[in-house]
């Protein structure tokens, strides 16, 4: 998510473009920009990457303004198509609303069922939907935006950091836990911007100022910054350690604490609990390499550049579609030979999932001439659904649920196979404000939140077309 305030008229959609060219790696699925020009909203939003959907022509017809909000998606909950872009724009009596969102409700079946009830009629299948509908019911009988934002905290439940625009005033908010990051900053001539990451900041020239705190509701308007803390303070603080291990880019700051700092030790701490006689390591471009580096600095052992990076595909883990991702693996990563070919390899990666996309990337290395392939996870088995924003809703896909670390060795084709322990993961990343701890019910199954009776989508499963039921098809069975 971006906002941005100014102080005068001025091109925010190229502010809000830039910025979402920073914060990509969040999401590839669907991108969108709505202005704000004097009360006017001028919108667009489609499926694609920022460069392809927001080109010149596309910018120019956006036009001037003094506030706008961007959003890049990578869907959790609802389809991967544009009726599910963001922002969602809401036309009401008191006037209009732009919002944007990132995470996921844990009680949106409940909400959505009982807006139904009432009469709402739903366009999409996203919970920021829900959300929106549920400002808006509350916007009515308010008598401001940050009022009806702030009552409605009180029935929207799970992980949300969101992003609202009125025709005059911005709005940041964060959920009570925390669990998505959002921070705001400020550019030399007093423009406000609201980014999910710090990095987005550094990239339209602006000073970070800080974090929302977890429950904090931030209104921008014509009078400065103003902080509602009413919901601070109310829950036990989780960060999703996954944004370090992950989602967020290196050179982003969440928190106080330094991404690259804390998968670099994360590497580190891999090296004390998984120590292995080996010649180099390497990491998986990109989240793994700071932890490679890590590792090496640890163990003494030599770190070299294994892969190479194809820059134009993006991240494998947040494409929609297993096949998507295991096609991308073959055109975006190519091992180095000369780096590789008769020695013993450390690899180093964030994470496995399925275990699919590991088996390729071993292979790779495999027919490169390693003699050796050591895997180190930064990161601990996956082995629980994620309902806060990470798109992993079912036991049935986690290879680490079906098998045992042996097992798991011969099927991805690695010598060896080390994990990140739970003990670890929450000591990774040092913030500064010792704002609490860390949410790591993927890996431990200790939710902070109830959790929802129904999930709404399985990254994993491919919809079969009536033609293709027709013609015998079926669900794609895992491969190994």
């Amino acid at each position: 998510m971006f906002g941005v305030f100014a102080p005068n008229t001025q091109d925010v959609a190229e502010t809000v473009y830039y910025g979402l060219f920073a914060l990509q790696h969040r999401g590839q699925e669907s991108c969108g920009i709505v202005v704000n020009d004097d009360g006017l909203f001028n919108s667009y939003k489609d499926v694609g990457l920022v460069n392809d959907v927001f080109t010149k022509d596309v910018l120019h017809r956006l036009g001037p303004g003094n506030m706008a909000v961007g959003h890049v998606r990578y869907g959790t909950t609802g389809n991967s198509d544009r009726l599910n872009s963001q922002p969602i724009v809401v036309n009401h009596i008191k006037g209009r609303m732009a919002l944007a969102h990132n995470g996921n409700l844990v009680n949106s079946a409940e909400l959505r069922e009982m807006l139904e009830l009432e009469g709402s009629i739903f366009h999409t299948t996203s919970d920021t939907e829900v959300i929106s509908y549920i400002i808006t019911r509350e916007r009515i009988k308010s008598p401001s935006i940050e009022d009806a934002l702030n009552k409605a905290m009180d029935s929207i439940k799970g992980a949300y950091s969101l992003v609202v625009m009125s025709p005059s005033k911005l709005i940041a908010a964060r959920d009570e836990h925390g669990f998505r990051p959002l921070c705001y900053g400020v550019r030399e001539d007093g423009t406000y911007i609201v980014a999910s990451e710090s990095c987005a900041l550094d990239a339209v020239g602006a000073t970070m100022v800080r974090d929302l705190l977890p429950g904090e509701i931030l209104v921008f308007d014509k009078d400065g910054v103003r902080s509602i803390t009413d919901h601070c303070n109310k829950a036990e603080p989780k960060m999703c350690v996954f944004e370090y291990i992950y989602f967020a880019r290196p050179d982003s700051v969440i928190d106080g604490c330094s991404v690259h700092e804390a998968r670099v030790r994360a590497g580190a701490f891999l090296a004390l609990e998984h120590p292995v006689q080996a010649d180099i390591v390497i990491g998986v471009p990109d989240s793994g390499i700071d932890a490679a580096i890590g590792y090496s600095r640890q163990s003494g052992i030599p770190y070299g550049i294994g892969f190479i990076k194809n820059k134009y595909i993006g991240r494998t883990f947040i494409s929609p579609g297993q096949k998507s991702r295991e096609d991308k693996v073959k055109i975006k990563l190519n091992p180095i030979s000369e780096v590789v070919k008769g020695k013993r390899v450390v690899l180093i990666d964030d994470s496995i999932v399925r275990g699919t996309t590991s088996a390729r990337i071993v292979r790779l290395l495999r027919d490169a001439g390693a003699k050796e392939v050591h895997m180190r996870v930064s990161a601990p088995p996956f082995l629980n659904p994620c309902y806060y924003g990470t798109d992993i809703d079912s036991r049935e896909w986690l290879i680490a649920c079906k098998h045992t670390i042996p097992e798991i060795e011969k099927i991805i084709g690695v010598d060896s196979l080390g994990y990140l322990s739970l003990t670890n993961v929450h000591l990774i990343a040092r913030g500064e404000k010792g704002l609490g701890g860390y949410c790591s019910a993927c890996f431990d199954g200790e939710y902070p939140t109830e959790i929802p009776a129904a999930t709404n989508k399985n990254r994993f499963e491919r919809k079969i077309s009536e033609s293709e039921k027709a013609k015998g098809g079926s669900e794609p069975k895992e491969t190994t």
